[in-house]
């Protein structure tokens, strides 16, 4: 099963446009990981997550895709079908 990462920041504007979009796929079941990068500094670090919003598609714990900057709802499915 795919699994997200999604890492943004509560100053950057594409991300509060793009989080309601992310709250409703994790609404629908599927498992999203929300990661403020100003909280969670190490996690940006280690998934090197230079701009955000970025979002990291895994599979069994390994990263299969990753998008940076706001996409389409039906875009998102897509990655994690």
């Amino acid at each position: 099963m795919k699994t997200m990462k999604y890492f943004s920041a509560t100053w950057c504007g594409p991300c509060k446009a793009f989080k309601p979009i992310m709250n409703e796929i994790a609404g629908e079941g599927y498992s999203i990981e929300f990661i403020d990068i100003d909280q969670e500094q190490n996690k940006a670090v280690k998934y090197n997550v230079r701009s955000v919003p970025t979002t990291v598609v895994e599979e069994n714990g390994v990263e299969v895709d990753r998008f940076i900057g706001a996409i389409p709802k039906d875009q998102v499915l897509a990655k994690i079908s």
